[in-house]
């Protein structure tokens, strides 16, 4: 089945889809430890769902902030929340940790002049530990993924499907399947916990399969199948994730979330920082806006 999105372009697709099908599981976040996170109560002294969620939504801001792309801030949430699942971190730390694990993934992704420096980010960050603070966090955090800095993530998964399902719509109905809007569903579910028990693969395939749905892109009903069956990825986990999904980007769009023009960060920078972004300062949103169908 999986023949119908064969062409000489997709094949290379393919076996770069089924090598990431092939690691994903080697970077997943330990479930019990993302269990025990989910469970603990909010005393100060543990971490808990919601501090792993707020920091997250920091991690965006900055993503945002710097215009560094969905792939790098993909990667430090993996490297976050498989640090967070192995570590007994205590919420004191939650800052430092993140930091590193935004800036090793800034490092492995984003082209060398891109990158700010460390001291940079911590007075963008406004937090107080110091640059070598920083760096003993990241030692810290490479030994415990055991520096395994190239891991394989949902924006992966995303990207590849996208490419592939491309392959089967007429040219004039691709503006249709947005990518971008794709990328800020993704940066949505990626705020929350939950998720991050998911495989990469699936939660990707929920994000693609959902949106399919809502466009009424009837023409890729069966590439869905072909690339669930492709990724070995049951009905009732697809449906199962495609409904948390559903309601995690519901809660997004209605009153209950805090909309980016309610809550902002306000971002002190430094001279030669502002003189870089030709800015004084910057006033960014927490979480991503999800662009409008063909935008």
């Amino acid at each position: 089945m999986i023949e119908m999105l064969v062409t000489t372009e997709a094949q290379e697709l393919l076996d770069q889809l089924n090598a990431l099908l092939e690691q994903e599981l080697r970077y997943q976040p330990k479930a019990s430890g993302l269990r025990l996170i989910e469970t603990a109560h909010d005393n100060g002294l543990r971490m808990t769902a919601r501090l792993r969620d707020f920091e997250v939504k920091d991690l965006l801001s900055l993503t945002q902030f710097f215009g560094f792309s969905t792939e790098t801030f993909s990667l430090a949430v993996n490297f976050l929340d498989r640090f967070l699942s192995k570590m007994k971190a205590q919420p004191k730390h939650l800052g430092c940790v993140g930091l590193s694990c935004f800036y090793l993934a800034v490092k492995a992704t984003e082209e060398e002049r891109n990158i700010p420096l460390a001291t940079d980010l911590i007075r963008i960050s406004q937090y107080r530990f110091t640059v070598s603070d920083m760096m003993r966090m990241e030692k810290i955090v490479l030994e415990k993924l055991y520096w395994r800095v190239k891991a394989t993530t949902a924006f992966q998964f995303l990207q590849l499907y996208h490419l592939l399902i491309h392959e089967n719509l007429p040219c004039e109905r691709r503006k249709h399947l947005n990518f971008e809007r794709l990328e800020a569903q993704l940066k949505a579910c990626h705020c929350r916990i939950m998720f991050s028990k998911v495989k990469p693969s699936v939660l990707a395939l929920s994000i693609l399969a959902l949106e399919i749905e809502e466009k009424k892109l009837l023409e890729l009903k069966e590439a869905i199948e072909c690339l669930q069956i492709h990724s070995k990825t049951n009905s009732r986990d697809l449906t199962f994730w495609k409904e948390l999904v559903l309601k995690c980007l519901a809660e997004y769009s209605s009153n209950k979330c805090s909309k980016p023009n309610v809550q902002k960060l306000k971002w002190i920078v430094s001279g030669r920082t502002a003189r870089q972004l030709k800015h004084s300062y910057y006033r960014i949103s927490h979480l991503p806006t999800i662009p409008e169908t063909g935008s």
